[in-house]
């Protein structure tokens, strides 16, 4: 349920959400989701100084129940 939440408001931010991919995998510390974009909507996620990315992270934690989860935005070029 978290990964299509975060994937609907990341597409929702970004000019080319068919490139959109969030993946899910479970830690010993809680559900890490990982986010891939296109290239140029990378700064789009991540906003100035991080603040889209912070409030992505804070819906996604309240939507958690206070289960641990973390949100990752990976950059492809590497």
């Amino acid at each position: 349920m978290l990964a299509t939440a975060l994937e609907h408001l990341v597409k929702g931010i970004v000019d080319a959400p068919d490139a959109v991919q969030v993946s899910s995998r479970s830690t010993t510390r809680g559900e890490v989701l990982e986010v891939r974009v296109a290239p140029d909507d990378l700064g789009r996620v991540i906003g100035r100084a991080g603040r889209t990315a912070k409030a992505l992270r804070t819906v996604i934690g309240a939507l958690a129940d206070g289960a641990p989860v973390r949100v990752d935005v990976v950059d492809v070029d590497r």
